[in-house]
């Protein structure tokens, strides 16, 4: 089966089916009753010479209408536990597949439409399908069931045709289907070309090369009206098709007008055939041809290239077990782009496990950088990242936590808030990592752990205390403190950094300011031509660039401590 059909037809999930089927009961009686009423109206009441009997008929169809009308209104209801599932599987679909393409590395720039749009277009075709082709099945089930009942010749002259109308509309379809996509492939590529040309006008009109520039366009445009006109080939197969189905059935039944009632078929029957096909099927053929050939193909389409932007196979489970958790850099060269000027350039670190180390050096020379290689975000160009042993980027997420720059708080409760990454850590843990950062009085002040957190009510250095307290809680042995104080004041900075410091592990802390270095093991200064490790002391005497920013930052008034 086709992907996308086969996509369409899972998400039939089989409770709202089942409720959908069985509202769609009364919806079908109009359909079922409408050529029957009318003919028992004619026949025996206004033929027969008593009005009322046909009246009452008629009164009939009318409360069945009523009752159909409910069918419909709770059916719309039962739409929305069919539809909303597939537009939130979708959702997770897209969102998967981008973040899966960037931690490989690649940008996936059409996410974000896929997400905006093309998921929304789904959504509403897709209920915009099961409308339809239920509408369709429950008139035509219904007028099949009244066609027999009112008179089985009149059913056998308007239901094969109709049939055959049917059969030969499916058929198109995987014509129809693959014209839409030439025309869509057709249009992007003319859109693409059109703004080439028309972001260069001036520089056209300029050189004289109008002619150029025509025939540049001109082949798109060729291929984009061949395109419109297979389309509207297609729109004129339709059209035969609702004709053999829609329009033989009803002249058949006039033509054999005299040989149905030489053969005991009553006007009311032959009247009540004529009605089943003008309000009933020839309105459901219409509908279906309009939704299946319109946002039926829009779905396919757009489905389609959904599922193939998503469906890549997943990445194989990362077999890596470190051992341990140091963390060693081999050689590591890193740069944003292939033609672009490396960030790190065969940098050697070793950090063992417990270390506590600070990196410091100038904005935009590399320090996130390092951070996102050390957590496995960002795999070297050249070079090895390691682990445990283990390349960074096979090693369990569980086994580092980075608090970045800009820490993240969600709506919901305090207390999944700062559990994120230790969900079953026990109230009084939580409530230890919270005092360790220096967020008690937050917390207290936000109403304890069953508080809802709105995230938009915090400042930025509260979500960064929320993030420290999340980070001490986990259990990760490798803890990376991206600036993820820079909100803090240096007091508040402190407590937090040496929580970290006397917590179990390994501590890795991108410099804010100068003074983490001072409470840091070890320093690593990057000066964007190498990188330099050392203690306090040391790179007092062996690196320009730390002394200078030591002395910006006791200039500033914070003195230097003593050794």
């Amino acid at each position: 089966m086709n992907p996308v059909l086969r996509y369409a037809v899972a998400g039939l999930r089989r409770r709202p089916a089942l409720a959908l089927a069985a509202w769609s009961v009364p919806e079908a009686l109009p359909s079922a009753l409408l050529g029957l009423a009318v003919a028992r109206a004619v026949d025996d009441g206004f033929l027969a010479g008593r009005p009322r009997v046909g009246l009452a008929w008629l009164g009939a169809l009318l409360l069945c209408g009523l009752a159909g009308a409910v069918g419909a209104r709770q059916v719309f209801r039962a739409l929305g536990d069919l539809v909303e599932p597939v537009r939130d599987d979708l959702v997770r679909r897209v969102v998967t597949g981008a973040l899966r393409a960037g931690a490989a590395g690649r940008a996936d720039d059409g996410a974000v439409a896929r997400l905006t749009r093309q998921v929304e277009i789904v959504r509403d075709t897709y209920a915009g399908l099961i409308v339809v082709c239920r509408g369709f099945l429950v008139t035509v089930a219904g007028a099949a069931a009244g066609l027999l009942s009112v008179a089985p010749l009149v059913a056998l002259l308007i239901l094969p045709p109709f049939a055959l109308g049917c059969a030969m509309f499916v058929a198109t379809l995987g014509v129809a289907a693959g014209r839409y996509r030439a025309a869509v492939r057709a249009d992007e590529r003319l859109a693409a070309t059109a703004g080439t040309v028309l972001a260069a006008t001036r520089d056209i009109a300029a050189r004289g090369a109008e002619e150029h520039a025509a025939a540049m366009v001109a082949g798109p445009v060729a291929e984009q009206a061949a395109a419109e006109r297979a389309l509207a080939g297609v729109a004129a197969l339709r059209t035969l098709c609702f004709a053999v189905g829609g329009w033989v059935p009803l002249l058949a039944v006039l033509a054999a007008g005299p040989w149905l009632v030489g053969r005991g078929v009553t006007a009311g029957a032959v009247l009540g055939g004529l009605t089943y096909v003008l309000f009933g099927l020839q309105p459901a053929l219409s509908r279906l041809f309009a939704g299946l050939g319109g946002s039926g193909l829009r779905f396919v389409v757009t489905l389609g290239r959904v599922l193939e932007a998503t469906d890549r196979p997943a990445p194989p489970p990362r077999p890596a077990t470190p051992r341990g958790y140091a963390v060693a850099l081999r050689g590591v060269t890193f740069g944003y782009g292939r033609h672009a000027e490396p960030v790190l350039r065969a940098l050697d670190l070793d950090l063992p496990e417990g270390d506590h180390l600070a990196v410091v050096g100038p904005s935009g020379i590399g320090k996130s950088t390092l951070a996102g290689l050390v957590c496995g975000l960002l795999e070297p160009g050249a070079g090895t990242v390691l682990v445990g042993g283990c390349p960074a980027v096979e090693v369990p997420e569980r086994a580092r936590v980075l608090i970045p720059q800009e820490a993240y708080a969600f709506a919901g409760s305090l207390r999944d808030n700062l559990s994120y990454l230790h969900p079953s850590a026990p109230d009084a843990r939580v409530a230890a990592a919270v005092e360790a950062v220096g967020a008690a009085p937050l917390v207290t002040r936000l109403g304890g752990l069953d508080a809802t957190l709105r995230p938009a009510e915090l400042s930025a250095g509260e979500r960064q205390l929320l993030a420290l307290a999340r980070a001490y809680l986990s259990p990760a042995p490798v803890a990376v403190l991206d600036e993820a104080t820079c909100h803090l004041d240096p007091a508040a900075e402190r407590v937090a950094e040496e929580a970290f410091a006397a917590r179990p592990g390994t501590l890795v802390v991108i410099a804010h300011r100068i003074s983490s270095a001072f409470r840091a093991r070890r320093v690593l200064v990057l000066d964007g031509t190498g990188a330099t490790l050392g203690g306090h002391e040391t790179l007092l005497a062996s690196s320009p660039l730390y002394r200078e920013l030591v002395g910006h930052w006791t200039a500033a008034g914070t003195p230097t401590p003593t050794p």
